[in-house]
């Protein structure tokens, strides 16, 4: 694993530009639809795929718009997320997981980055764990869960605590929590129901699959985990483990960030990206 202090910049990519974002619904070879958001424009036939966490789509939107003018990039919804529908026996991370790998194959792309937040960090590792059509290019893992680390620096376990407390420990500007008590009825069951869909999607484990990390060491493409230290969820040691497991992991630490490293220092968080893609994915391209 290296470790290099984040810089500002976006990443070196290139694409047309193109307004947006725009939203459809994709129909996979299992026969289900997947809303997606659409940034920029597909030219190359690769892509940027914006994997959210419990919070929903909307927390990847800021992320996908700053570099629609680089990259073509897609923000699906999670099924059972913001109303979407989630069919029968489709409650697990490996579900989703292969359904995105569906989704990259009924799109023909290559080449991809896959920037997941939280349970999209989950995703995103069994996506390349996953991957023998050779969709994926690259990982960048956002304050990622999914493993039993090394050490006590776990997780915590916010099913017990109200959206306030979660807030809290997701945040370190106050002014970028939400004011739960300025919900209408209709977003705080919107909440419910995402949160619902998150349980589901974690299991027994919740925020882990136990046999997870010890996998990880066969996910050979470049990966780059970003954390913003001051994670009340999950901690930053639990973040440099999990780039210690990965086999051509890369670590990030973001100052002055909480959960969504991506929303707090978003400048930070494209720096240290921008210098990921031009000293490691495309090094002879910088």
């Amino acid at each position: 694993m290296s470790e290099a202090p984040p810089t500002q910049g976006a990443p070196t990519m290139t694409a047309p530009t193109s307004t947006g974002p725009t939203s459809r619904t994709v129909t996979i070879a299992t026969g289900m639809g997947i809303a997606i958001s659409e940034f920029g424009t597909n030219t190359e036939g690769s892509a940027v795929l914006y994997l959210h966490g419990g919070a929903g789509p909307r927390t990847m939107l800021g992320l996908a718009g700053a570099l629609a003018e680089h990259v073509y990039g897609i923000v699906p919804t999670h099924p059972g997320f913001d109303g979407t529908a989630r069919p029968d026996r489709f409650d697990t991370i490996a579900d989703l997981a292969d359904a995105y790998l569906d989704l990259l194959d009924e799109l023909d792309l290559t080449g991809v980055m896959i920037i997941g937040s939280s349970i999209g960090g989950w995703i995103a590792s069994e996506m390349a764990l996953r991957d023998n059509h050779h969709r994926v290019g690259a990982l960048v893992l956002l304050n990622a869960v999914g493993i039993k680390a090394f050490g006590d620096e776990q997780v915590t376990d916010v099913r017990t605590l109200a959206p306030p407390q979660i807030s809290e420990l997701s945040f370190v500007n106050p002014a970028l929590r939400p004011d739960f008590a300025s919900f209408t009825e209709e977003q705080k069951a919107v909440g419910a129901a995402n949160q619902k869909a998150l349980a589901l999607y974690g299991g027994e484990g919740f925020t882990h699959d136990p046999k997870l990390r010890r996998r990880l060491h066969r996910i050979t493409i470049p990966a780059l985990v970003v954390w913003g230290e001051q994670d009340g969820i999950a901690p930053l040691g639990y973040g440099r483990d999990f780039a210690a497991a990965l086999g051509n992991g890369h670590f990030a630490p973001i100052a002055d960030a909480g959960h969504f490293p991506h929303i707090e220092q978003i400048g930070a968080t494209l720096g240290a990206i921008s210098d990921f893609v031009d000293t490691v994915v495309k090094p002879d391209e910088a």
